[in-house]
């Protein structure tokens, strides 16, 4: 009986049990801005993101989580992929091809940041046991719906959320939307990243990724 017990004492000093790091939410702009194909290169994107080999060995280290909300306009929130455990390499690989097959929801309007960040903090009454919750927010404009965005963002940083953003920039103005996010977005311990148009929200996304699960974020 004794040596059971030590066997078994053994095994548990030796394998314990892992816990997760980081809850991180990925809020994905799906508003009328969005054209079909730039929709396509978010979550391609996204997906490509996820199959770096830096962002898998960062995931599976930190036993992370990841969720997936679309938003738009006000009350157009969707949690399209709940919260999923990345404990190894092969299931960070099925959720990043889930990601590159996300369809689009059928209703999308304007932009309502705020809503979408008050719908995201509600998700993570369901992921207690990571420490450290993160919600992604990406978009191509400013608040123009909802109006909800300065409570929004209290409420987030009150739970101990960290915002973090992408601004997609739209024409000749290249920090017009990142000041705006800056500015009204982000959380006081968060930090965003600008792509340059569409077509850049690749590497932006990869970048944000390495940046926000490698390190804390200061």
């Amino acid at each position: 009986m004794l040596r059971v017990f030590m066997t078994l004492s053994a095994c548990a000093i030796a394998s314990p049990a892992l816990a997760c790091d980081t809850a991180l939410l990925l809020a994905v702009d799906v508003s009328g801005s969005i054209a079909p194909d730039e929709y396509l290169l978010q979550m391609n994107g996204l997906a490509d993101a996820l199959q770096d080999p830096d962002i898998v060995s960062a995931l599976v280290k930190g036993q992370d989580k990841l969720a997936v909300v679309q938003w738009s306009g006000d009350h157009l929130q969707q949690l399209s992929l709940p919260w999923q455990s990345l404990t190894t390499a092969a299931e960070v690989a099925v959720f990043a091809e889930i990601v590159r097959q996300q369809k689009r929801p059928p209703a999308y309007t304007d932009t309502a940041i705020g809503n979408a960040i008050r719908f995201s903090t509600a998700q993570f009454a369901d992921v207690p046991e990571c420490p450290r919750h993160v919600i992604d927010v990406s978009g191509d404009g400013a608040e123009n719906d909802g109006m909800t965005l300065p409570e929004a963002r209290a409420e987030a940083e009150a739970a101990g959320i960290t915002l973090n953003g992408i601004a997609i920039e739209i024409g000749n103005d290249t920090t017009k939307l990142t000041d705006y996010y800056r500015a009204h977005v982000i959380s006081q311990d968060g930090f965003v990243m600008t792509a340059q148009g569409l077509q850049d929200y690749p590497r932006a996304i990869h970048a944000k990724l390495l940046r926000e699960l490698t390190k804390p974020v200061s």
